[in-house]
């Protein structure tokens, strides 16, 4: 809350009565409103940019030969997807010029409902970074699956008194929308009690559904794959969030939708970014560059991560080198590469040449609820036989590398006793999802192509959105010894081959998050993805390709614990193809 006092000390510094507390000299300044450069110093009292002009300051930070531009925000992401805790996460992506985050845990809400909502928000006290929430609005996200808990709008609204909570995340359950299923209805209409800002997921919609997102005050979108997609829902009033993370990477593919004329509505995000890549080629600076190096101007790039950004979720006081906003600023060395030199947070730095350089307090305790997180019955390789009619035709969910989406292929399929075998030559494995929250013995079954598993098994607790166990396989041992370990490790990655686990990443907090610091966690990434590659010919990231392989809500063929799921009919459908 804005003091009378602080209020009488920005008038005086702005009016140069007094130094500011910090002042930027010599830099050159990039404004996001006219799109051009101007020249100036920058005064800064208690955090805030208070004038542009000629100042002293009690603290002079001289930024010759650099630029100043507002810091990056990251418009839609799921901490849980880097596989470590806030805390961990902020040191990680703050290097990267992200002061401000905006993030959905549904994740951890899907494992431990409310009190995994309440540990994000917790753990993310006090730190030199704004990680502002959205509340999920599908816990679980469909109804055709087993997560680990169930929130209504009774449960979600009392989050709302929390400063940090804006509004309602991604509504994936279009089908709930449309057919004004009750439990959503009071989601929406509780949520706009508090606040206009819903997020949406408009995988494969069409025209009228957009409509019927729009009159519900749904406002966003970043599951676009095409520029008409991309234009319609702008056409509709909503924004668009060109999205790039380990798993879908669509920003090339939408950045010709934009240009001068509807800029404003385009921002930029990440979704779900795993730790390595985090690490190694950045967050949204890594946005801004993509799209700085495939022609757009820099200055739109830059706007389009900051100022956009902002007003998308009505942040008044972020996103502009402006008197009156925070003095959230990266000093960059070069404008086309975004070389960050410095990260300003609040006008304290607090990231320098690509470390971290703040001190933190204590991290939270997490509750038993998160750490005892994998409940699981019993599993044997008789239960994962799938049954093939005498035609020896299955429905194979078809992988498409760099994309969420999967298509529907049938084909012919080995068999022995009349059950499913795998082929690597084919490239068809077996694909298992297993319920392992209330030990309810689901187990879903299916094949699945494209992700060149050469030999051996890999398993994952990290199964969007109920996150079951998921395991991929060329043979039942090496499956079985998978899910054991996972089980046995509380949760986590799991590389398996000749019935022995080759590699393992422990994930202990929810089966989604490491307990380790960030850099021992991407240590133990990189030993995984060693054996993980020992096992698979594929070029992208096969864990994060079978994490998606259980998410109901993008199309057009995924495995729950239910069985094989058909999105676009939005029913479970059987394996075999009948004669």
């Amino acid at each position: 809350m804005l003091t009378k006092a602080q209020l009488q000390k920005r008038i005086s510094v702005a009016s140069k009565h007094e130094p500011a507390d910090l002042v930027i000299k010599n830099g050159t300044i990039v404004d996001v409103f006219n799109l051009e450069i101007i020249l100036g110093d920058i005064a800064i009292a208690d955090g805030v940019i208070v004038g542009i002009g000629s100042y002293e300051g009690h603290e002079v930070i001289d930024a010759t030969s650099q630029y100043i531009v507002p810091a990056f925000i990251d418009g839609h992401v799921h901490i849980e997807s880097s596989m470590v805790r806030p805390r961990e996460f902020a040191k990680a992506v703050l290097p990267h010029g992200i002061t401000t985050i905006i993030t959905d845990p549904h994740e951890i809400a899907n494992v431990a409902g409310g009190t995994g909502i309440s540990f994000m928000l917790e753990d993310s006290e006090n730190l030199p970074m704004d990680i502002l929430f959205m509340l999920p609005s599908c816990v679980p996200a469909t109804s055709f699956e087993n997560s680990g808990a169930v929130l209504t709008a009774t449960d979600l609204e009392p989050f709302f008194s929390h400063p940090r909570v804006l509004g309602l995340a991604e509504v994936m359950d279009y089908p709930a929308v449309k057919q004004r299923e009750p439990s959503m209805m009071d989601k929406l209409y509780m949520t706009l009690q508090h606040t206009d800002k819903i997020d949406g997921h408009g995988a494969g919609l069409d025209d009228n559904a957009i409509n019927i997102y729009r009159s519900v005050y749904i406002s966003t979108d970043h599951e676009c794959v095409t520029v008409e997609e991309a234009k319609e829902r702008v056409r509709r009033g909503m924004y668009v969030m060109l999205r790039q993370g380990s798993g879908a990477k669509n920003l090339l593919d939408l950045l010709p939708a934009v240009h001068s004329g509807n800029s404003r509505r385009f921002l930029f995000c990440t979704d779900d970014k795993h730790l390595d890549e985090l690490i190694r080629e950045g967050s949204i600076d890594h946005s801004v560059r993509l799209a700085i190096q495939a022609g757009l101007d820099p200055f739109l790039a830059i706007q389009m991560a900051s100022l956009n950004a902002a007003e998308c979720f009505g942040l008044s006081t972020k996103g502009a080198v402006a008197p009156g906003y925070e003095a959230d600023l990266l000093l960059l060395d070069s404008l086309q590469e975004i070389e960050i030199a410095k990260v300003l947070k609040a006008g304290r730095v607090v990231a320098k040449n690509g470390a971290a350089i703040y001190d933190e307090s204590g991290a939270t305790e997490p509750p038993s609820r998160l750490t005892e997180s994998v409940q699981l019955l019993s599993v044997s390789e008789e239960d994962l036989k799938i049954p093939i009619g005498s035609n020896k035709q299955a429905r194979i969910i078809g992988v498409i590398p760099n994309q969420l989406v999967t298509k529907e292929i049938i084909e012919t399929v080995q068999t022995e006793n009349g059950f499913f075998i795998p082929s690597i030559d084919n490239d068809q494995v077996k694909l298992v999802v297993i319920e392992r929250h209330k030990k309810k013995g689901t187990i879903g079954l299916g094949v699945v192509k494209g992700l060149q598993l050469q030999a051996g098994a890999i398993a994952s607790t990290i199964a969007h959105d109920s996150h079951n166990i998921i395991v991929a396989g060329t043979n039942d041992r090496d499956i079985v010894t998978a899910i054991r370990a996972v089980h046995q490790m509380n949760g986590g990655l799991v590389v398996v081959s000749t019935g022995n686990v080759i590699g393992s990443m422990s994930l202990p907090l929810a089966g989604l998050m490491s307990m380790k610091n960030y850099e021992d966690a991407n240590d133990e990434l990189s030993k995984l993805h060693e054996a993980l590659h020992s096992v698979t010919q594929a070029s992208e990231n096969v864990f994060l390709t079978l994490s998606f392989l259980s998410l109901p809500v993008i199309p057009e063929l995924k495995l729950t614990d239910g069985g094989l799921f058909h999105v676009g009919r939005f029913e479970h459908i059987g394996v075999a193809v009948n004669n």
